[in-house]
């Protein structure tokens, strides 16, 4: 360490330093999930294609719960991956929305208004271009699928770019994704839920009550929010929706208020400075408790939406959505029987109703004063963005595994992973030519 920096005579950050890290680090990670994400998907198509495939079939069918007397709760390992363990993916996405709305992009009511126009474009067009393949189909109901973007992929790809790709495009994507992923939540939530159960959503609401009033108390363990989470989650599961609503409901909930300030950790830290050196630091002695004091005091100087987005980002990232993909990907190419006005539907919903979607939505909130487009962002960028949001892979299968019975499945799961390569690779494209120089892009 120099003299300077033992002076303490850094810089001092900026508030946008405290916006852009959270989201470099979000990127980063993010981008390093896209690739683990692809190789597994890739893994699971070449599996599932050899005789290794009737083994997993097996495997994801296998039934796993538990039982208290005469009450069973029991799911195959394919439902409580996708019912269970992805109610993590939606809490970590509604951390991401909270701090975004609070902390950071999302913050400014105009330039939030340009990644929510976009996000709902990118969900209604494409619904409506299925809907024109599918009405009075058997298949209608499968309108969902094509509203869905996968934020891994996503930003892997804009990593792929590298500097081509301007910060304002990064944040406008992911906030997109992030707005994307919430909304089709909604329509898991209200498109393919089942009958309702009134007395289950009230234990839910009582739920909810409960983390409200435990927050409000100053009780600050995990143990217990992660109880009362599990509690709403089996409430909401016999409600008739999709139980992963949880996470958006419990990551929605999340304070972003930090319990300790910088102030008190300075002085606090400054308490611990003050001892002078030696071997006392050990026992139940006053210095030790002050140990303890400032450790704590360290860790609470991040909200705790920051704090949990931290810890729970990678895991999210490296195993959650890779084992969701394992589970969920496989086709069996030779079996799969298809239905071009289905295939149709998926794969123009992604690639025209996305890109178009996603720019007449923008435009037309820039165009009206709601929102407005920073300098860097060009029209044929934010095209480029929109053909990129139709990389559906992760939450398209997600709905579609609610949304479309075994005989149609496999055939929607195929036009889904064609399409997402469509996309990417035409999205990448135009970014690539129209990004060459994103601080000139201008209207």
């Amino acid at each position: 360490m120099t003299p300077l920096e033992e002076k303490g005579t850094r810089l001092p950050k900026e508030y946008i330093d405290w916006i852009v890290a959270p989201i470099t680090r979000f990127i980063k990670v993010e981008a390093a999930a896209g690739v683990i994400l692809f190789l597994v998907t890739a893994l699971t198509l070449v599996l599932s294609n050899t005789s290794f495939n009737h083994f997993l079939i097996e495997f994801w069918e296998t039934p796993a719960g538990f039982q208290f007397g005469t009450f069973s709760f029991s799911r195959t390992l394919h439902g409580w991956i996708n019912d269970a363990v992805m109610t993590l993916f939606f809490f970590l996405i509604a951390l991401e929305l909270k701090r975004e709305l609070v902390l950071g992009e999302l913050k400014s009511p105009r330039l939030a208004m340009l990644s929510v126009s976009a996000a709902l474009g990118g969900m209604i067009v494409p619904a409506l271009v299925y809907l024109v393949f599918q009405y009075g189909e058997v298949a209608q109901g499968g309108w969902g699928t094509v509203m869905a973007s996968d934020t891994a992929f996503i930003i892997g790809c804009l990593a792929l770019l590298g500097r081509k790709i301007s910060k304002s495009l990064r944040v406008f994507m992911l906030s997109l994704a992030v707005v994307d992923d919430i909304g089709a939540i909604l329509v898991v939530a209200i498109g393919y839920g089942s009958e309702l159960n009134w007395f289950a959503i009230g234990l839910a609401l009582i739920g909810v009550l409960l983390v409200q009033v435990v927050a409000f108390l100053g009780i600050r363990s995990i143990l217990l929010f992660m109880l009362i989470g599990a509690f709403i989650w089996l409430a909401i599961d016999h409600s008739g929706v999709h139980p992963t609503v949880t996470g958006v409901i419990l990551g929605l909930l999340t304070p972003t208020k930090r319990w300790v300030s910088d102030e008190r950790l300075h002085t606090i830290m400054d308490s611990i400075v003050a001892y002078a050196p030696g071997d006392h630091w050990s026992g139940d002695t006053p210095d030790r408790q002050a140990l303890r004091t400032a450790e704590a005091a360290a860790r609470e100087t991040l909200s705790p939406v920051e704090r949990l987005e931290m810890i729970l980002h990678p895991w999210v990232g490296f195993v959650v959505m890779p084992l969701f993909a394992f589970a969920n990907a496989g086709v069996v190419f030779s079996e799969v029987q298809l239905d071009y006005s289905l295939n149709m539907a998926v794969v123009a919903g992604f690639i025209l109703g996305k890109p178009v979607g996603v720019l007449l939505f923008s435009w037309v909130a820039v165009k009206t004063k709601l929102a407005i487009k920073p300098v860097s962002m060009s029209w044929p960028v934010i095209t480029g963005g929109g053909l990129l949001a139709g990389i559906g892979f992760t939450m398209a299968l997600f709905i579609a595994n609610l949304a479309f019975d075994a005989e149609q499945l496999d055939t929607v799961k195929l036009s889904i992973l064609f399409a997402s390569v469509l996309s990417a690779i035409t999205g990448c494209a135009v970014l690539w030519f129209f990004s060459k120089n994103p601080d000139t892009n201008n209207v």
